[in-house]
């Protein structure tokens, strides 16, 4: 039987911070994904990648730019600064048509006020009360893994 030759080169993935956000009744916030869309008819978690020019910004600065892009400068929250759960989101990229890798990281938010306006990238907001049984229904891909693992670590 011949070795299988295994690739020693690393991977390479672009970082996403996402956010757990709770409101009062511990509800989480998810943000519907639009049609046009890979991931249309899903929901996903406020946050986004960390841009080439922040590689060596505090991770509080980018967290609060994130959170500020995609729910508005009215929004309050207090942030966790603690990793909650990591996974890992794969997707065809529209503008380069070549497959992005991106390892998400979840934090979690408390929820305090304010007013939520969405950017052009979601097209609505719901607060869901996230579950074992229910969550599968609201996410495929790195969202789905991020709210597994949470999940599961949550309930242990």
């Amino acid at each position: 039987m011949k070795n299988k030759i295994i690739s020693s080169e690393n991977a390479k993935f672009e970082v996403s911070l996402k956010f757990f956000i709770k409101n009062k009744k511990k509800e989480i916030l998810l943000l519907e994904m639009p049609e046009n869309s890979s991931m249309a008819g899903f929901y996903d978690f406020p946050g986004g990648r960390i841009r080439e020019s922040e590689k060596d910004l505090q991770f509080s600065k980018i967290i609060r730019r994130e959170l500020l892009e995609e729910l508005g400068k009215k929004i309050l929250c207090k942030i966790k600064d603690i990793p909650v759960a990591i996974s890992r989101h794969t997707y065809i990229s529209k503008i380069t048509k070549q497959k992005q890798y991106i390892l998400w990281i979840f934090f979690e938010a408390e929820f305090n006020g304010g007013e939520i306006a969405l950017s052009d990238e979601h097209k609505n907001y719901v607060w869901v009360d996230l579950n074992k049984k229910n969550y599968k229904k609201y996410f495929v891909r790195g969202p789905l893994e991020g709210a597994a693992h949470y999940l599961i670590k949550k309930m242990a």
